[in-house]
């Protein structure tokens, strides 16, 4: 039997197919050397030793001034805190001021307001005590304030009187005298081994019967509001 010839359709789809190949080869190709011309273009050139030393100047340069800019905030973030501080301070003190000698103010005789103590070196202890009376407005109260302190001491209980407390038999009170308020301060001892718990002011006027008021040892010690 004889080859059946192919047909001139047959022949033309053939011929297509190589061109199409042909064709995407080449496009190919023409892509892969654009690709390559692209890279050669956006190389970076080389740094001389010149540009390359000012390029770090420079980044030293602005790291330095971050890190200035830094510390300077966080100065600044701390002032602030301080004048937060101290404003919140002296609110508390017109407050009392208010309370104190304001017209709708309650009226009351000698008092101990306020009692802290500070730890010092060597046993000893600094109090501070704000005294207060506006019952007699206009009147000065006097007098003297001594301390006593109740603790524990080898197992026992035991009472520090002020004579105790100033290491002398005859140590005489902290004078005060005022209208509205004072702040009268001094310093005690306590002994080795003492462990105080409470701590007692008394107030002895001049005038009248004594006052005494008495905080424990946590609260004289805990630190003022604002501090």
């Amino acid at each position: 039997m004889s080859p059946t010839p192919s047909s001139p359709h047959a022949a033309r789809a053939g011929l297509g197919l190589v061109v199409a190949l042909l064709v995407f080869l080449a496009a190919l190709l023409f892509g892969a050397w654009g690709v390559w011309q692209v890279s050669r273009g956006v190389a970076p050139p080389p740094c001389d030793p010149a540009t390359t030393e000012e390029l770090a100047r420079q980044v030293a340069m602005l790291t330095r001034s971050d890190q200035v800019s830094r510390e300077a905030n966080t100065r600044l973030q701390s002032t602030l805190a301080e004048r937060e501080e101290e404003i919140a301070g002296l609110k508390a003190d017109v407050d009392f001021y208010e309370r104190l000698v304001g017209a709708t103010s309650q009226r009351r005789g000698l008092s101990v307001h306020a009692l802290r103590m500070r730890a010092q070196t060597g046993g000893a202890w600094h109090f501070n005590a704000v005294l207060t009376q506006n019952l007699s407005r206009g009147s000065v109260s006097a007098g003297r304030l001594t301390l006593s302190i109740e603790g524990s001491q080898d197992g026992r209980l035991r009472r520090l009187d002020w004579a105790a407390l100033r290491q002398s038999p005859n140590a005489p009170g902290v004078d005060y005298s005022f209208r509205y308020f004072q702040e009268v301060e001094g310093d005690v001892f306590l002994p080795p081994g003492f462990t105080p718990v409470r701590v007692t002011a008394r107030l002895q006027p001049q005038r009248g019967a004594a006052v005494e008021h008495s905080v424990t040892w946590a609260e004289a010690t805990a630190a003022p509001p604002g501090a």
